[in-house]
């Protein structure tokens, strides 16, 4: 079945798509990106993710390349070109093509790319064990708020990663603190059972998938903390997992080869994946 990509107004074979060679992304990174999860051929979270690549453009000062409203339509065209069901729609939007200088252009088009691709949301051997993190310094620009396509950092962390065996990195700040996964935020269940993840701020990328979580957590009732925690916290706790719109909420059973508490998934953890992905099916997708 043809695969199709979607580049400024065109929707084009994958294999056929590209930009120009001084496209401001492929030179400067100068772009951002949101991936959106497919869930039964529905948009998970759909609001959240746009809301955020708003915020994204903005505070690079690009601008939308069509209004939003289209922007969901185009995004529906071409999951129903491609027929996928369970997957991500990836968008990416750069400041466009110009010749090569620091300085913004004074006049350029934004380009737009968007991609699909089929995933399994749901791999039952990995939640059922659980995954291994390691952790690894954090050196990253100090703008992680930001969803830009300057991955370089996360591209070494997630090699890292690979090359120990691990399924993530968690990236630790210069007062020992953990502040977030390459691809992911972090998570612990303390001794008393109350939920900690790092708090929103420029210091990390405010998960809309954690948004999702921490709503979901209050609903249940459940104790929760936004703040920093140490690695030594991390190893401590009573359970661990990670978030992201592809992994949903994943136990993490292992730190730098250490086991979390009984090195098995945990009950809250466990908890929390299954009311994200009874969401993730319902009021969560359009």
């Amino acid at each position: 079945m043809p695969r199709y990509a979607y580049v400024n107004g065109r929707y084009l074979p994958h294999d056929a798509a590209g930009v120009h060679i001084e496209d401001r992304g492929f030179q400067f990174a100068d772009g951002v990106y949101e991936v959106v999860t497919i869930q039964g051929g529905r948009l998970v979270d759909e609001a959240g993710h746009l809301d955020r690549l708003g915020r994204s453009l903005g505070e690079l000062r690009l601008a939308w390349p069509m209004d939003r409203p289209v922007l969901q339509q185009v995004m529906r065209q071409l999951i129903r070109r491609n027929r996928v069901r369970d997957g991500i729609i990836y968008l990416q939007i750069t400041r466009g093509t110009a010749a090569r200088d620091f300085r913004f252009p004074e006049a350029a088009t934004p380009t737009l790319v968007m991609t699909t691709r089929r995933m399994n949301l749901d791999p039952a051997r990995q939640v059922a064990a659980g995954v291994d993190v390691v952790t690894i310094p954090d050196i990253r620009w100090k703008r992680r708020d930001i969803k830009s396509v300057a991955l370089l950092a996360q591209v070494l962390g997630k090699q890292q990663a690979a090359e120990a065996g691990a399924f993530e990195a968690w990236q630790i700040d210069e007062e020992g603190m953990v502040t977030e996964g390459c691809s992911s935020n972090a998570w612990i269940v303390t001794g008393d059972g109350r939920l900690v993840t790092r708090d929103a701020s420029t210091m990390i990328l405010n998960g809309i998938t954690r948004q999702s979580i921490l709503r979901l957590a209050a609903e249940q009732g459940l104790q929760f903390e936004e703040r920093a925690f140490t690695v030594d916290e991390a190893r401590r706790a009573r359970e661990a997992f990670l978030s992201s719109a592809t992994t949903y909420v994943m136990p993490v059973t292992r730190i730098d080869g250490r086991p979390v508490a009984d090195g098995k998934p945990g009950p809250l953890s466990r908890k929390l994946r299954e009311s994200y992905r009874s969401y993730a099916v319902g009021a969560g997708a359009s």
